[in-house]
């Protein structure tokens, strides 16, 4: 297995939490932000370039769920487009495993996993709609890899950014993801120094307007 290539932007992404990059994003007008899309364990954090799978209703006969781990890039989050289906699953404990041992940075799904206790076991990181154990095979199948998709409505094209922490996820599109990095990492270092005025003695309201808090989200 090879080794991650260094990308200073998933580097710069993993050092921000996602509010701050959601409200990067608001002040940018640039949606991102999966509506839905929940960390399995609030500790998960996820950051890189997604590699991404769409799915659709079983063929006949079937095509493959999942025989495509393989040849996922190290430091990839797969991202993995079921529709939002909540009644069959594309996602167990063979895969984490293997995702896991890959050096994977995560996976999002736009509907269900199943086998949580492995990715909790392994500490791997799945943010999907929820957990139910109903296999996908023969229900569901891969119909393209590597093209856009649609994650808790947002567009992810292969290549985007992601981030995850423990209140969700959320794509920075390539074309914006150095605007929305500097523009959160700006807000961040506001909201650091509103902070460290009031613990020095400073009202709340007096720090806010001091540092331009209020204008932090506002739309550019």
């Amino acid at each position: 297995m090879s080794e991650a290539k260094t990308d200073t932007n998933v580097e710069r992404a993993a050092r921000l939490d996602t509010a701050s990059l959601s409200d990067a994003m608001d002040k940018l007008g640039i949606r991102g932000q999966c509506y839905k899309i929940a960390p399995r364990d609030s500790s998960f954090r996820l950051a890189g370039r997604a590699y991404t799978l769409l799915y659709g209703p079983a063929g006949n006969p079937p095509g493959t769920v999942g025989d495509y781990i393989d040849d996922v890039p190290p430091g990839s989050v797969l991202v993995l487009d079921n529709g939002g289906r909540d009644d069959a699953t594309v996602w167990g404990d063979i895969l984490t495993e293997i995702a896991h041992r890959r050096g994977i940075a995560g996976t999002v799904i736009d509907g269900i996993c199943r086998d949580v206790a492995m990715c909790l076991k392994l500490g791997y990181p799945v943010y999907s709609r929820g957990a139910w154990m109903r296999t996908g095979k023969d229900r569901v199948q891969v119909e393209a890899t590597n093209v856009p998709v649609n994650i808790g409505d947002a567009r992810v094209k292969p290549g985007d950014l992601i981030r995850g922490d423990a209140d969700g996820v959320l794509v920075l599109p390539s074309e914006h993801e150095n605007a929305i990095l500097d523009t959160a990492e700006q807000i961040e270092t506001a909201e650091n120094r509103i902070r460290e005025s009031v613990r020095g003695g400073m009202r709340l309201d007096d720090a806010r307007k001091a540092h331009r808090y209020h204008q932090l989200q506002t739309k550019a």
